[in-house]
């Protein structure tokens, strides 16, 4: 019996030895039943964790059609060229095709509505900004909690935001900033790309910290928030460097700082708020790739492991330095869930500091 025991223990662990356990069970002595109903219990919990139970793709079968990559922002921005780039390189490591499909709209929401109305087997993605999940829900009243039903699987480029100025403003620092608005009380404004964003709370900190009274002024999106600050009807503004760089490049915006942890290699000559005594002004945004929270686990790694491997390819690496980022951490999806949640709890605590009410 010792034997046949140990056997039984060795066996690789599917559905099929799930069966045979059972079947065997109501064909056993009463004493031989209580041990195998003990294998039989063990074998469900275990199935239970990895992920085996109820599903429908395992590893050894993915792919087992072409893979969708929806991108919550229009084409031609850093997610959609990224994305392009991911999808390149992940149909040739998997060896079937991967499609990009663009799903702008509603801060992001319209693209995880899509993802949701998608198999739940891996085959299907979702690449969008960390924001979608932290800042939104807390920005707007949502038909759908992000945070429950959206799943990170890997960063794919990360930044920081950059404080800009008009040009026509006579300042060229954070510290000549300060003391602009200090020196115009109440007549100071800086504009974000929406409310209840980091673009937002990051003014309402810089007020906090340096004494300032600036008034926000948001909008639907970076692009008119933009405009606004070259044209100087708004002097301020944070944004993140794919929108800004160009325009900082061309002399039509000027960079006072960063939030970036460490100065941002396209823009090597303008500071930190870190260095500038600003060190809880460290703000880190990524684009990521994003799943459903019951694809199996096994597919889960299998995904992981193969968007890894295109990110250290050399053309991919060479798209998210072009675009103005810098390039990700190879963070595993359950400490990119915990940073995600981390990011959530301090984001509402800061807008609740200041009041701030759904729309």
């Amino acid at each position: 019996m010792g034997q046949k025991e140990n056997r039984e223990a060795r066996r690789p662990l599917t559905a099929a030895v799930f069966k045979d356990r059972a079947v065997t069970a109501a064909h056993t002595s009463k004493g031989d039943n209580m041990v195998l109903r003990r294998n039989l219990l063990s074998s469900i919990v275990a199935l239970a964790l990895t992920g085996l139970v109820g599903s429908p793709a395992l590893a050894n079968d993915f792919p087992s059609k072409p893979l969708r990559i929806i991108v919550s922002a229009p084409a031609g921005g850093s997610s959609d060229t990224l994305s392009r780039g991911l999808a390149e390189l992940l149909s040739r490591q998997l060896g079937k095709p991967v499609v990009v499909d663009n799903k702008p709209g509603a801060g992001g929401i319209i693209g995880i509505q899509e993802l949701l109305k998608s198999p739940r087997d891996g085959h299907t993605m979702l690449v969008t900004v960390n924001g979608v999940l932290s800042e939104i829900p807390h920005a707007m009243k949502l038909p759908l909690d992000p945070m429950r039903e959206v799943y990170p699987l890997a960063e794919v480029a990360r930044t920081g935001l950059v404080l800009v100025a008009a040009p026509q403003l006579p300042v060229n620092s954070l510290a000549e900033a300060i003391a602009h608005v200090k020196n115009n009380p109440g007549k100071t404004s800086y504009a974000s790309y929406s409310a209840g964003t980091s673009a937002h709370t990051l003014g309402l900190e810089l007020n906090k910290l340096a004494g300032l009274d600036m008034l926000h002024v948001p909008f639907p999106g970076e692009a008119p928030a933009l405009t606004q600050v070259m044209g100087g009807q708004i002097p301020f503004s944070f944004n993140g460097p794919a929108a800004a760089l160009p325009l900082i490049k061309t002399g039509k915006l000027k960079a006072l700082a960063t939030t970036s942890p460490k100065r941002m290699r396209t823009l090597p000559d303008v500071p930190t708020f870190t260095e500038l005594g600003y060190p809880s002004l460290n703000e880190t945004v990524w684009i990521g790739a994003f799943i459903t929270p019951d694809v199996p686990v096994a597919v889960r790694n299998q995904l992981f492991d193969a968007v890894q491997a295109a990110l250290q390819d050399a053309s991919m690496k060479q798209r998210i330095l072009a675009s103005g980022m810098d390039l990700p951490h190879a963070t595993r999806p359950e400490e990119l869930y915990k940073s995600l949640q981390q990011a959530s709890t301090k984001h509402a605590a800061t807008l609740q500091q200041v009041g701030f009410k759904l729309e």
